[in-house]
């Protein structure tokens, strides 16, 4: 009798911590989605210095005296779009002057912001 209770307090106590595992390895599936999400960024200002030679520009916030060093690669994606358009176009590093209006997406890794995508802002064309 008392065998036979064991048997299924233990059976029960299995049964019971099945789906507790399954729940935590989607819990650690989530927090590691949220940690890539976290370290993704985007940053919007104009460029006030470019560096062909180190892949990088400074891009100062519009408003605002805070700076951010964007470093880019062979990867990263350059595009043009004016304001309000739907239309994209794929430019690259050279079409990006200092002075440019320029919304930056990307990574943090290892406390440098590493671009994926670079979208020029083109003004409204004239009516």
């Amino acid at each position: 009798m008392v065998k036979r209770l064991f048997t299924l307090f233990l059976g029960f106590v299995i049964a019971l911590s099945l789906p507790a595992v399954v729940f935590a390895q989607e819990a650690a599936a989530q927090d590691k989605k949220m940690d890539k999400k976290a370290k993704e960024s985007r940053w919007e200002g104009n460029v006030i210095r470019s560096s062909p030679d180190k892949s990088t520009l400074t891009v100062r916030k519009v408003g605002s005296n805070l700076e951010r060093a964007v470093h880019y690669d062979s990867s990263t994606r350059w595009v043009s779009q004016e304001h309000g358009s739907k239309k994209v176009n794929d430019i690259d590093a050279s079409q990006v002057k200092d002075g440019d209006r320029v919304i930056v997406r990307g990574t943090w890794e290892n406390n440098e912001f590493n671009a994926t995508l670079i979208s020029k802002r083109l003004s409204h064309s004239p009516k």
